[in-house]
């Protein structure tokens, strides 16, 4: 191999891939798989003979590298470039087009070189919904394909730094995907972990909302509304069931540990923990009117259970802080759908109506508790306060009525008065024939009797001896 062709870059060491560097690139750091990068590029064969070129569109190549969007020689090739850097690939036929080629430009068997420029890239984004919450950098590649899901038994190894290099967390960790909260683990490691392989190790940039919010974590030292940056790798894990693959039995049974899971949590006042266990029972169950449940027995198990995972998110909804009263409202809503005549059901929704200005629903709810149960205080007293809610908003609604025909009366006013004004303009003419000049009286003007006309029609506005306007 002569300088010239560049340094062999493939993993087997069969010259599949020459790198030669033209432009040394800025930093150490490099692409990782995931990651959206931009380059240009030019593709040539090997006489020469320009096939494509991004310069001559005068537009910037972005793909995402190391996902097969690409040949295999630039997943290879891109994944070494630095920021800035320039190089040449040379490509054999089976780390480009291979037999086929790409015809009309690109005969078959063809090496292939390419000319490209690092622009820049962007780290892999994990977030639900792209908005950069979590990034991630792989720093070492996984050694089995297969990925933890939501309820797999996890181990991993982690440092967690602040922006100012501070570690907060440095821990060999083993807890179940969905519970890391109780281990001190942020959401955004969890969503990141669904996507690691097997021996993975990755750094992960996580924002706010996905790491420890507004509230921090006193116990870490994590400061509220901080950004932190973690590096991860996965030790091992145990992939849980898959919903599709449970039997109706093992449905209700694992919806019976995740209940009993989120009342632990709800009694340790770890609302979103308990909140996330009782809504994977409603995704295990919500199917219960369809044919998924073979025997009337498991029907009335579900149903049973689903009332009763309803009724404790409406709970939870009004304890967390702020309360949630809409979802409140909603999830006590779908209790009652089930089971109509449900106390608990009827109270909860009650409170949620009773705190969103809905007193006069509210109140219907909380009398059917009391005729239910007719020894019920709390519902007794909850029907006194939205009475009393509703006779205070029947005394606003009467004042601002009140206020609103005042209102009504005094524009009707100044229309009367701005008609009559008008009306005396359009007799001023005459009124200053009267007079010697205008604004004078004579004695004549100021002794005389009405006129039929006037005498016919008194809302006329006249000038009385004093110049003031007078009802005749």
């Amino acid at each position: 191999m002569t300088v010239d062709e560049g340094v062999d870059i493939t993993e087997a060491g069969d010259r599949g891939v020459l790198k030669r560097i033209t432009k040394e690139g800025a930093g150490t750091e490099t692409p990782s798989a995931g990651s959206q990068v931009t380059v240009h590029y030019v593709g040539t064969l090997l006489d020469g003979t320009k096939f494509d070129s991004s310069r001559d569109r005068n537009e910037p190549f972005d793909f995402q590298l190391g996902k097969g969007k690409v040949i295999k020689s630039w997943d290879i090739g891109v994944a070494t470039m630095k920021k800035g850097e320039v190089c040449v690939l040379t490509c054999a036929p089976e780390y480009a087009y291979g037999a086929q080629g790409s015809p009309p430009k690109i005969p078959p068997n063809a090496t292939l070189q390419f000319e490209i420029e690092m622009i820049d890239w962007a780290e892999e984004d994990l977030s639900p919904n792209k908005n950069k919450g979590i990034l991630r950098h792989k720093i070492e590649e996984g050694s089995d394909p297969t990925c933890p899901n939501d309820g797999a038994e996890v181990t991993v190894e982690l440092e967690g730094k602040l922006p100012d290099g501070k570690v907060f967390d440095a821990r060999t960790v083993t807890f179940v995907l969905g519970d890391g909260l109780a281990s001190d683990i942020c959401e955004g490691v969890e969503r990141a972990l669904e996507k690691f392989n097997q021996g993975e190790k990755s750094k992960l940039t996580i924002q706010p909302k996905y790491g420890f919010k507004s509230e921090g974590n006193k116990k870490l030292g994590v400061p509220p509304n901080s950004v932190v940056e973690y590096v991860v790798r996965l030790v091992s894990f145990e992939k849980s069931k898959e919903v599709w693959q449970m039997d109706t039995e093992e449905k209700l049974e694992q919806s019976n540990v995740l209940k009993e899971s989120g009342t632990n949590y709800f009694k340790e006042s770890k609302f979103q923990l308990a909140i996330k266990k009782y809504k994977k029972v409603v995704s295990l169950l919500d199917d219960i009117p369809s044919n998924t449940f073979d025997t009337e027995e498991h029907k009335t198990r579900a149903k049973a259970l689903l009332v009763s995972v309803h009724l404790n998110l409406a709970l939870v909804y009004l304890k967390v802080t702020p309360p949630h009263h809409y979802e409140a409202k909603d999830h006590a809503t779908k209790a009652l759908n089930l089971d109509p005549n449900n106390v608990k059901g009827l109270f909860r929704r009650g409170q949620a109506l009773l705190a969103l200005g809905e007193a006069d629903q509210a109140l219907k709810d909380f009398e059917k508790v009391v005729e239910a149960e007719p020894q019920n205080k709390a519902a007794a007293n909850q029907i006194l306060v939205c009475r009393a809610t509703l006779q205070k908003q029947k005394q606003l609604e009467k004042t601002m009525y009140a206020n609103m025909f005042d209102k009504f009366a005094k524009k009707d006013a100044q229309e009367e008065k701005l008609k009559a004004k008008q009306m005396f303009d359009m007799i001023g003419e005459k009124v200053g024939e009267w007079g010697k000049g205008e604004g004078e009286w004579t004695d004549e003007q100021r002794d005389r009797k009405p006129t039929e006309f006037e005498k016919e029609n008194p809302n006329i506005l006249l000038l009385d001896k004093d110049g003031q306007f007078e009802n005749m």
